[in-house]
Formats: structure tokens, C-alpha cells, sequence
């Protein structure tokens, strides 16, 4: 017997398995039984990053609480694509609107990033997370991007972890295309990080030392100078087109 797809999607940080009761958090439950107005019995998909997607059903719910009960997974948890974006935080809303957008986009890890020309020099990144889980939920992917805490852009490149090819979107035009370069850089699985500059972008030094590093390969995203949120969804629609999920 086939079921109906359920209304409502919710991201739990718990296990997920058959039979297991499973209780939202009390912002979850209020979403689930006064916006969507679900009642004891209906449906909810539910995901953790981990078991996959689980069709559940409301068990029961008080005042301050709602009780799911699982049922059966409807999709297996798979491999996703790994590509990071680091990112200068913007304004509160660009920001916003770049973590929601990449995620729907497929990225596996945000990185704030301080640089010279940073607008902001707050992140607040318990908001920036709950963006992420609620485009997460919104897109049907079966993960929750990791955002990372804020980082200068020295100690991103001092830490940056051996194997794997960070994408500088260069502004200047002093970087190959970015087709080209993923081209020559793809690994199987691919494994690529992609740095995104400020509003003003990278400083002279920057772009210098950015240069320097064997890890780091200057990209361009044709001839128009785009707003750094713009930047990052289009160097990610090329990366995902090329060597990730959309191929």
C-alpha cells in the first residue's frame, strides 16, 4: 500500500530507526501542530544526516511537546557531494540569503572568513545554522550542511587540510575559467574547497599569498564583476555541473 508524501519535513539531530519515538524540539512541534496544523496520525518526513529519510507519524503531542513515532525509511542515506565554500560574511541579509541558497545548492561545509575587507565583523552563526537546516528541509537533501565558526583568512590557509584543491574566485581576471580548472583539477571522488572574497574583495597582499600557496587555484566566472553572493552560486552551479551530482 502506498502512502501519501507527507506535508511537513523536519530535520532531527536524534537516531531514526523503526519503532523509535522521536521528540522535536518545541519549536519543531509548534511548526508541525499549529502552522501546518497536523494532527495525532498524520504524516511527517523525517531526516538526521545519517539514516536517511524516515516517514513518521505524530503519536501523540501535549502543550509543550509532540511525540513522532517512525515507521518506515523511504530513502537510504547515499553520498553527497563534498565541496566546501569559505566565504567573507556579508550584510544579515546577503548572508542569509547565500547560506540558504548554497545549501540547496549541495555544499557540505561553510566557513566564515575574515578579511581585509570584510564588511561585517559579527557572524552569528546559531542563526546561519538554522538557515542552513531549514533550506535543508526545504530542498529535500538528506543533510544539513556543517557551518563552521569564523576563521581569519590566515588560519583557513594554515589549516587547510592536505588533498584537497581550494578555487580562489579571483576578481582581478587573473584566473583561469573555472571550467578549465575544474577540468584539470577533478579527483574521483572530487574533493575541492571554493574561497569567495569580500564585497571590496582581496587585498593586493592577499591575492599575492593566495597565489603563492601549491593548494590554491585562481578561478574566474566570466567578464561582469558580480556580487560576492552571486559569485558563490555560480562558481557552485559549475562545480556541481562539471564534477558533482548534476552530471
Amino acid at each position: 500500500m502506498g502512502y501519501a508524501k507527507p506535508s511537513a519535513r523536519i530535520f532531527i539531530a536524534g537516531d531514526l530507526g523503526p519503532g523509535l519515538a522521536v521528540t522535536p524540539e518545541r519549536a519543531q512541534g509548534h511548526y508541525l501542530t499549529h502552522v501546518m496544523r497536523l494532527a495525532e496520525g498524520d504524516a511527517v518526513a523525517l531526516f538526521n544526516g545519517r539514516d536517511g529519510e524516515w516517514r513518521a507519524v505524530i503519536a501523540g503531542g501535549g502543550r509543550h511537546a509532540v511525540t513522532l513515532a517512525c515507521e518506515t525509511q523511504t530513502r537510504p542515506q547515499r553520498a553527497e557531494p563534498d565541496v566546501w565554500l569559505a566565504f567573507a560574511p556579508l550584510k544579515k541579509t546577503p548572508t542569509d540569503f547565500l547560506i540558504e541558497k548554497t545549501t540547496e545548492l549541495g555544499v557540505s561545509r561553510l566557513i566564515p572568513v575574515f578579511t581585509r575587507h570584510t564588511a561585517t565583523e559579527r557572524v552569528k552563526v546559531e542563526r546561519l545554522r538554522a538557515h542552513a537546516i531549514e533550506a535543508a528541509e526545504q530542498c529535500e537533501r538528506l543533510s544539513v550542511p556543517e557551518v563552521a565558526e569564523p576563521v581569519t583568512l590566515e588560519r583557513l590557509l594554515a589549516e587547510w587540510p592536505a588533498g584537497r584543491t581550494l578555487l580562489v574566485l579571483d576578481e582581478t581576471g587573473g584566473g583561469a575559467p573555472i571550467a578549465a580548472a575544474l577540468a584539470e583539477n577533478a579527483t574521483t571522488p572530487p574533493c575541492h574547497g571554493i574561497l569567495i572574497g569580500p564585497e571590496g574583495g582581496f587585498s593586493f597582499n592577499e591575492l599575492d599569498a593566495l597565489r603563492k600557496l601549491a593548494f590554491v587555484t585562481p578561478v574566474g566566472v566570466g567578464p561582469r564583476i558580480l556580487r560576492a553572493e552571486t559569485a558563490a552560486l555560480a562558481a557552485l552551479s559549475c562545480w556541481q555541473a562539471l564534477v558533482g551530482d548534476w552530471r
